[in-house]
């Protein structure tokens, strides 16, 4: 179980820094870490609104990863199994809720314009560009 114990840290690790950087504005606008809407990328303005509005939930499933790799470290048995599942529920939880907020922040902050199309549903359809209408 050190293996899955040392996942958890590193997940931990990587939350922690992530909401840590998004609270004080210095996590650079990137598409890999942090909230990566449509809207939040409109601008480094709204990237930064967004992930520091996303920042204690970040910070929140981070402490739930470390505490959850050191139960998961110690324990043994059929513990050692569930809490790395119910662990990872929650953080992803807790990610996916600071994630929705900061995206209606973002949203809020600078709308996206409305696809035309055959996009016009959700605006992601790759295929949006190719339609004739």
């Amino acid at each position: 179980m050190f293996v899955v114990a040392l996942v958890l840290f590193v997940l931990a690790a990587v939350a922690i820094a992530t909401g840590l950087l998004g609270l004080t504005g210095r996590l650079p606008r990137n598409r890999f870490v942090g909230v990566h809407t449509e809207a939040a990328l409109a601008s480094v303005e709204s990237f930064r609104l967004a992930n520091r509005v996303a920042a204690p939930t970040s910070v929140a499933a981070g402490a739930l990863l470390f505490a959850g790799g050191l139960v998961t470290y110690v324990a043994s048995g059929p513990l050692a199994l569930a809490v790395p599942i119910v662990v990872g529920v929650l953080a992803v939880f807790t990610l996916g809720s600071g994630a929705n907020a900061a995206a209606a922040a973002a949203a809020r902050l600078a709308p996206v314009p409305a696809a035309g199309g055959c996009g016009s549903s959700c605006g992601a359809c790759s295929l949006r560009d190719a339609c004739g209408a």
